[in-house]
């Protein structure tokens, strides 16, 4: 009887590899719509701003009724004034910018790679009389 419970526990230990590399594959087919964004902001002499506040909305699907929302996520620049954003949906995305001292960006984007750059120029305040 031994035998046999071994021979069931080598029928599991197939079953539940074969189930593995099926999820494998379903997360491969899911990136194939998902991107990696790396946004470097710089100011108008190529110097990176660090401590920026970056602001990135997508359309996120299954909201109520079925219809798309607006997702958003807070990111802060590194020192060299980069950031790197989680995997988002492809399509059309929002990237705002907000750093003391200069001009607020934003602008959409449509991203169709699975991996991008954004490079992002802030201009200097309008001056106020």
């Amino acid at each position: 009887m031994a035998a046999q419970s071994s021979g069931k526990a080598d029928s599991q230990d197939q079953s539940s590899s074969s189930d593995k590399s099926s999820d494998s594959n379903k997360k491969d087919n899911s990136d194939a719509t998902t991107v990696r964004l790396k946004i470097e902001v710089t100011d108008p002499n190529d110097r990176p701003v660090g401590n920026a506040s970056v602001y990135v909305r997508f359309n996120q699907t299954g909201g109520p009724l079925h219809k798309d929302k607006l997702a958003e996520l807070n990111l802060k620049t590194n020192d060299d004034g980069s950031v790197k954003v989680p995997e988002i949906p492809q399509g059309k995305i929002m990237i705002q910018v907000v750093a003391k001292g200069w001009h607020t960006f934003g602008k959409w984007y449509d991203i169709n790679k699975s991996e991008d750059t954004i490079q992002i120029k802030l201009q200097n305040p309008p001056h106020w009389y």
